[in-house]
């Protein structure tokens, strides 16, 4: 006598289970401009401008709750920031939608670079991070 399982194979299923990256999924771009009008290489004072896309492309509403960043200039001198919110805001994103801020900070060298992350929560109580990738900071005819 046959079993039903030897006519019809088993599969096991999950159901309902989705990626958390699909749910929660924030992306971030920056773009970095130097500031020759605020920077005054005789003082080792190399001033930039950033600035910053954050996009939900999650399945549900985020909101950015606090910012990590670490920045390093060329002698390998680190800096690092923590505060609540990116210029005074907690930007509230649904899916598909997109945050754009412009920031600075000032380095002792003329090439440095930046990375992070923003800490954020889901309409569903998740926390998570948004990781911000390394970018350069770089004054021109510096690098080649």
């Amino acid at each position: 006598m046959l079993a039903i399982s030897d006519i019809f194979p088993v599969f096991e299923c999950t159901i309902g289970a989705m990626e958390d990256t699909q749910l929660h999924n924030i992306d971030v771009s920056v773009d970095s401009t130097f500031m020759d009008n605020q920077s005054d290489e005789d003082s080792n004072r190399f001033v930039f401008a950033y600035t910053v896309t954050i996009h939900n492309t999650g399945l549900i509403p985020a909101k950015l709750m606090t910012r990590h960043w670490i920045i390093t200039d060329s002698n390998g001198k680190k800096q690092e920031v923590k505060g609540e919110g990116v210029v005074g805001e907690q930007p509230y994103l649904r899916p598909g939608e997109a945050f754009q801020y412009t920031s600075g900070t000032m380095l002792e060298t003329p090439v440095g670079t930046m990375h992070g992350s923003y800490q954020m929560i889901a309409d569903d109580g998740t926390k998570f991070d948004a990781k911000i990738n390394a970018f350069t900071l770089a004054a021109p005819r510096v690098l080649h």
